[in-house]
């Protein structure tokens, strides 16, 4: 495995936008490995649309190119066209076989030809949609590798369309993904790409997240993500009503911004639960923090949306449990990977509030429990979870793709074109 200090590899990383309020594990991998020493670029393809950041991204060394979006006339398209075959001969044939719309093709190609000015030798891309599309098609024109991470939402999430998943995992030096239940899903949808299938960790940097023993005397139930469906945080409103029907009015602090945020609200007030149940809004990091410090337990019920989208291994989870929080999260996906009942935390069946406020309950009243689970839950995250040991084998990955690209542009080919 060839070391990549001594290659003086520089990977490019392909994003739709960079940067976003809720892709922190994106943060946390490219800071990972800048600290290991790997040159890197960032490629944003789409503008910045939050207002909101994490402080984290302020340590992000990396240069950040955004790629002009859908403001391309025929005369770019050729005038770029003529660029990358001057750089790279035979580009021009090479992005058009790959079947890219206009939009995708152009920032493919300014992409490659950053990557030629830049010293890009390999490109690495989030998500199996738009930022792997581009990422494809400018890795083919300038005859590098690239591999990409494959979550949930690009997994499982109904489009209306193909969104060329397919020809993605074809073309792939390799495929990442974040979960077991995923290797297993795509291994068996793309079987011919299965040994270039891996399964890594989104990770955390455990020497910023200290461990600390759950306040016994510590009573509210924490909630931390976007106000989306696939979040399921209106059956956790449903549990709420349960346990208070049963006496139990907990305080319940749901953090987050989203589309969901009207239905939820109102949801709360119908309940009855307004005094107790507050929508807090977006939080910094260290808010967020404070936050898991002083719960007695973070809940996270996701569910699977009507249009199949759902979390993969939901990055508060991680958090809660490296810093020493009892969660109590549903069985979706890769969950119980994580979440393994009644070892590091406690499983409700996916959308059964009825389970989910006995769960809420049993942690609530069982000190002794809540301390056994988040002693647990740490040593899971540093034995599985740490950021720098999966950051680490993401590199393998990008180093031994470079290793087997010895040749230009004009010798690569997409994998199983005729």
């Amino acid at each position: 495995m060839p070391d990549l200090s001594a290659t003086a590899l520089k990977v490019g990383y392909v994003l739709k936008r960079y940067p976003r309020f809720s892709e922190t594990f994106v943060v946390n991998e490219i800071l990972a490995n800048e600290q290991a020493g790997l040159k890197m670029e960032i490629f944003a393809l789409r503008p910045v649309q939050e207002t909101h950041f994490q402080e984290s991204i302020a340590r992000v060394r990396a240069p950040v190119s955004h790629i002009p979006d859908r403001s391309r006339t025929p005369a770019t398209l050729w005038a770029l066209l003529e660029r990358a075959e001057a750089a790279f001969p035979g580009a021009a044939a090479r992005a058009l076989a790959t079947g890219g719309s206009a939009d995708d093709v152009c920032q493919a190609l300014a992409i490659a030809l950053e990557c030629r000015t830049r010293g890009v030798g390999h490109l690495h891309a989030h998500f199996g949609t738009v930022a792997t599309t581009v990422a494809r098609i400018a890795a083919t024109v300038a005859g590098i590798g690239y591999s990409f991470t494959a979550h949930a939402k690009d997994i499982y999430h109904d489009y209306g369309k193909d969104t060329g998943l397919a020809e993605m995992t074809r073309d792939a030096d390799a495929v990442v993904t974040v979960s077991d239940y995923n290797l297993v899903h795509l291994s068996k949808t793309f079987p011919a790409a299965a040994e270039r299938l891996v399964r890594i960790y989104n990770g955390l940097d455990l020497d910023r997240l200290g461990w600390r023993a759950p306040d016994p005397e510590a009573g509210e139930i924490l909630a931390v993500g976007r106000l989306v469906e696939k979040k399921g945080f209106h059956v956790l409103i449903e549990a709420l009503l349960i346990l208070a029907d049963r006496g139990l009015n907990q305080r319940c602090r749901i953090i987050g911004q989203g589309e969901e945020l009207a239905h939820l609200a109102a949801q709360i007030e119908g309940s009855g639960l307004s005094a107790n149940v507050t929508l807090e809004g977006p939080r910094t990091q260290g808010a967020v923090t404070q936050a898991m410090r002083q719960a007695a337990v973070l809940a996270c019920p996701c569910v699977v949306g009507r249009d199949g989208n759902r979390d993969g291994l939901p990055t508060v989870l991680l958090e809660a449990m490296a810093l020493g929080l009892p969660v109590v999260a549903s069985d979706v996906t890769g969950i119980p990977e994580l979440v393994r009942d009644g070892e590091t935390g406690l499983i409700a069946p996916t959308g059964d509030s009825q389970a989910l406020a006995d769960a809420l309950q049993r942690a609530l009243g069982d000190t002794a429990l809540r301390a056994r689970l988040s002693v647990a839950g740490r040593a899971l995250m540093e034995r599985d979870f740490d950021i720098h040991r999966n950051a680490a084998a993401l590199r393998e990955i990008f180093a031994a793709s470079a290793a087997s690209r010895r040749h230009g542009p004009a010798e690569a080919e997409i994998r199983g074109a005729a």
